[in-house]
This record gives C-alpha cells, structure tokens and sequence, in this order.
C-alpha cells in the first residue's frame, strides 16, 4: 500500500486543524483506502492554540506526526522542514486554512499513479479580497515574464513523486523560489484547476510585508529579470540621452534655444537619480541574500519533533 504524505505548515490555524485532519483522513476511508497516510503537521511558532490542537489531533491518531519550531520563520521553511521528514511515496502541500479542497487530492494521486510525478492544483478562481486578488494577479504576472511554466495565479497546493521531492530537497537556498524549484526539474506535471475557497475560519496572516517579501525571493532567488530589466533601463536613459545631445546640437547649429531654464535638465537629473538608486536597490538585495547563505545559519530549527516516535 502506497503511503501518501501530507505536509501542512501551520501559522496561528487554531480552529481549523481538526477540520483539514477529519478531512484527510475521511478520504483513506473510502477513495483512498487502498492507500496509507501520514499528517506532517509543522508548527511554524503560532501564538494561539495551534499547538495544543496538533498535539491532542497526534494522541488521537497515531499517523499525524508533529513538529515544532523555536519561532516563526516562515511558510516556505515550514513546507521544506515538513518535505524533510515526510516518509511517503507522494508528498502532497496543502494549507490549513481549508481553502483548498481536501477532496482533490484523490484526483491528485490518481494523477501520480498515471504516471505524473508533479501535480499541481490551479487556482482558476479565488474567493479572496480584491486586493489580495489585484497583488497576486500583478506579481505572478512579473513572475510569468520569466517562467512562462508557471500557472497564473501562481499555485502551493500540490503533489509530487518521492523522486521529484527528493530533487527539491537536493536544492541549496535559504530563500526559496518554491514553485520556481518545482518547476525548474522539468519532471512529468499535471495540472487540476480548482476554485480556491473563501476563508471561514480565521484570518490570513499574509500581510503586504510578508507578501512583498515573499514576491521579491521568488524573483531575486528564481529570476533574471531584475538584472535584465536595469540592463535594458540602462540602454533606453542612454538612448534617450543621445537623443535629447542631437536635439541640443541641431538646435545650437540653427540658432535655436530648445528647452530653455533648468527644469528640463532637473528632470532628467532626477529621472537618472532615482533609478540609479532603484538599481542599486536591487543589486543590494542580491548582495544581502548572498551574504544570508555564507553565514550557513540554519533555514529553521525545531523545538519538538516527533522522530522518535516515529
């Protein structure tokens, strides 16, 4: 019997653990109950209840197995710390806030057992705020510049093979380029759309800091577009530099005094400025992940685990 495992990072989910565990489990009692299955539940420093409700959800069931962090460190280390102690022939990411649907992981395994070793679940709708909806609609636009295998809407609930899981973890980085380094393997994908669900229970804890945060590794750590983007900046100031030269020079041979004052050169002046300071924006972002990794501190540390027991 093959083992599926599920990997879910938990961050302030009290309320809907046992939900998405009464959920999993119901599915290897009909669909899948050819199938065994584990719960990888990794607490990812919450400050509610979410611990205490993994613990009594572990001594209820002796297929979830518990993890803890020291602190918050996010929800990429999380889902890798997760695939790290994950034993299953499949692996699959889900979410704990009951956003997406629980059920599709059946078609998901039919899909791995058809000979897929990615299955990616699609978000072609979601049911979350117009801001949330507006900023992953613009950032995975600027991700899709790069990596046109990525689904619009980007995605996190997903399968893969242990093979394809394996691969991932073979990956070095503290910050990870999740989708980007499942893609990158070029293994066998499937895609199953699906309608993400309006959250219920709780609230999120993405606010626009950790989304911005999180959209800049996705294209510092998985993308040549920022450099590409300043290279080509640099060829349209020059352009248009020598362009405004052969407009000053024409004008000086007929006598002509084109834009005259000192606001024309104080706007190019500031235009040059503010984006040499963008540049070198970025450029230090690069610079700050490379000294991240030389520094060889951990991407997350547990406070309990539950290896032993297992």
């Amino acid at each position: 019997m093959a083992l599926i495992s599920y990997v879910v990072p938990v961050y302030n989910n009290s309320g809907s653990l046992r939900p998405t565990w009464e959920g999993i489990r119901a599915l290897f009692e009909q669909d899948l109950a050819d199938h065994r299955y584990e719960i990888v539940f990794v607490n990812d420093g919450s400050k509610d209840a979410s611990w205490e409700e993994i613990q009594q959800l572990a001594a209820e069931d002796p297929n979830v197995r518990p993890f803890r962090f020291t602190r918050n460190f996010g929800q990429v280390p999380a889902i890798i710390a997760g695939y790290h102690k994950s034993a299953g022939d499949a692996v699959i990411n889900i979410s704990a806030d009951l956003q997406d649907p629980i059920e599709l992981t059946v078609q998901m395994v039919r899909s791995w057992e058809s000979g897929f070793d990615v299955v990616i679940g699609h978000r072609n709708d979601r049911q979350d705020s117009v801001a949330s909806n507006f900023f992953s609609k613009v950032a995975y636009g600027i991700l899709r510049m790069s990596n046109r295998n990525i689904p619009e809407g980007g995605f996190d609930f997903v399968l893969m093979s242990r093979r394809a899981t394996d691969t991932f973890l073979d990956y070095q980085g503290r910050n990870r380029y999740f989708q980007g380094d499942i893609l990158w393997a070029g293994y066998r994908t499937a895609l199953l759309p699906y309608a993400r669900r309006k959250r219920t229970i709780g609230k999120s804890q993405y606010n626009f800091g950790r989304k911005l945060k999180l959209f800049l590794d996705y294209v510092i750590d998985g993308s040549y577009l920022p450099i590409r983007m300043m290279s080509l900046s640099g060829v349209a100031v020059s352009a248009f530099g020598l362009l405004y030269a052969l407009v000053v020079t024409a004008a000086w041979a007929l006598r002509a005094t084109p834009f005259p004052g000192w606001a024309p050169l104080m706007i190019v002046g500031l235009v040059i400025g503010g984006m040499i300071m963008l540049m070198l924006g970025v450029i230090g972002e690069y610079l700050w992940r490379i000294l991240d990794e030389v520094k060889h501190k951990p991407m997350f540390i547990f406070e309990e685990r539950s290896d032993a027991q297992q």
